[in-house]
């Protein structure tokens, strides 16, 4: 099967957003999982305008080619659950990072990806867990500056509050390549009163 990209970009990068019947949000998902929805017959519908055409085998009596436009929402048939919740994102450092923009969020500068810990605001040593509302990124010098302390002992004062993302912040977090019509999509669905977890 062969691909030829309309959007601007690498076809490789090009995700699709995956959604249940409802239109409940899913995850993303690879062009060529969506392609075989579409060939599955398993698109219950979709949103925005088609984002990648690909061009598959010839036809060996009609000698046409197959032709699939991919749209970049797709909702699939299938199982649905309707008091489903969204799932928990998993806490990894990627997802960390991303959270706090790749800034040290106790000096504030700006680091790559290998300059950057994860740091426990309540250290584990002193009863701290690991989990979203107790960890912050910082650069290596603050991180081992703070050592064993809680900011406030330590005199380094959060330049933001720790907090779990929803599903959706995650997933606009985990993409770099989004494309219109699912940022849009994906904006109209961010929670509108954030509660503490």
């Amino acid at each position: 099967m062969l691909a030829e990209v309309r959007t601007s970009g690498d076809i490789h990068s090009t995700r699709v957003l995956s959604l249940d019947a409802t239109g409940r949000i899913l995850d993303w998902m690879s062009w060529q999982d969506a392609a075989c929805l579409y060939v599955r017959g398993a698109v219950a519908w979709t949103l925005g305008e088609p984002c990648l055409t690909i061009h598959g085998g010839y036809n060996q009596r009609t000698g046409e080619q197959s032709v699939l436009d991919l749209h970049p929402i797709v909702a699939s048939t299938g199982h649905v659950r309707p008091h489903a919740i969204d799932p928990a994102p998993a806490l990894t450092n990627a997802a960390l990072f991303a959270r706090d923009r790749m800034l040290c969020l106790y000096c504030g500068g700006h680091f790559s990806r290998g300059e950057l810990t994860r740091d426990h605001v309540q250290p584990v040593s002193k009863g701290g867990r690991d989990t979203w509302v107790n960890v912050v990124t910082a650069c290596w010098a603050c991180n081992v500056k703070k050592g064993n302390r809680t900011p406030q002992q330590a005199g380094m004062p959060l330049l933001a509050v720790p907090y779990r993302p929803s599903w959706v912040e995650h997933l606009i977090l985990s993409n770099r390549n989004i494309l219109a019509d699912q940022m849009e999509f994906l904006v109209n669905h961010l929670p509108r009163n954030r509660r503490p977890q």
